[in-house]
């Protein structure tokens, strides 16, 4: 089934005239044996969502390099600081601030992503108005390296919506060329983001099917 539905996304990510978008798999749920796997199938990015959960499987994981996709509480980040190769949950100057300092303690460099609101059913996120002030904050601190920005569009989000992200990403790669990464769009929607400019989608359901949370 796994195989099955990777390569659906992948013929629909054609579709939807790209062919360069990064999978990350949303494993939130998952069993490690299954995510072990996904490197088989050309998948070799896993995200989670929570701490804890990515803490529990970080030993019994292989091939796989794990991003941080949920919010980020600021006492949390000394965790999961040595685990990860990037945080796409970037949303405030005090969690910049102490993801600079944890990643100095451990002489390394954290690719981040700015945390977009897009909208008012979205849970985190540092709002449109202030996104270039928080780029520029964070590429003055010497152990962060902004990657680009994400969001979690509203369900049934208007077409306007992704195409306005895609937008402020452009704005934001002007000034900061650096800032490649436009990750928007889930299992959802992942066809609209792409269509939109994503280069980064973040697939839980479809790639694993329904998944019962406790």
């Amino acid at each position: 089934m796994l195989s099955e539905n990777i390569n659906n996304v992948r013929k629909n990510i054609e579709l939807a005239g790209k062919q360069n978008v990064t999978i990350v798999a949303a494993t939130k749920t998952v069993p490690p044996e299954i995510i072990s796997s996904l490197p088989n199938y050309g998948i070799n990015i896993a995200g989670e969502n929570k701490v804890q959960e990515l803490l529990s499987k970080y030993e019994f994981v292989n091939g796989i390099v794990w991003h941080f996709i949920g919010r980020l509480q600021r006492n949390k980040v000394k965790y999961i600081a040595d685990k990860v190769s990037m945080i796409h949950s970037l949303d405030s100057t005090l969690l910049a601030d102490e993801i600079n300092k944890q990643c100095a303690k451990i002489n390394k460099i954290m690719p981040v992503l700015i945390e977009v609101n897009m909208g008012e059913e979205a849970k985190g996120g540092v709002s449109v108005d202030h996104v270039i002030e928080l780029c520029e904050y964070t590429v003055g601190l010497p152990n962060l390296e902004l990657k680009g920005i994400m969001s979690v569009l509203p369900k049934n989000a208007p077409n306007e919506m992704y195409s306005d992200l895609n937008e402020l990403h452009k704005k934001v790669q002007s000034k900061f060329p650096n800032a490649d990464i436009l990750s928007m769009g889930m299992s959802g929607d992942y066809e609209l983001a792409v269509k939109n400019g994503a280069n980064m989608i973040r697939l839980g359901t479809c790639l694993f099917g329904q998944r019962v949370y406790n």
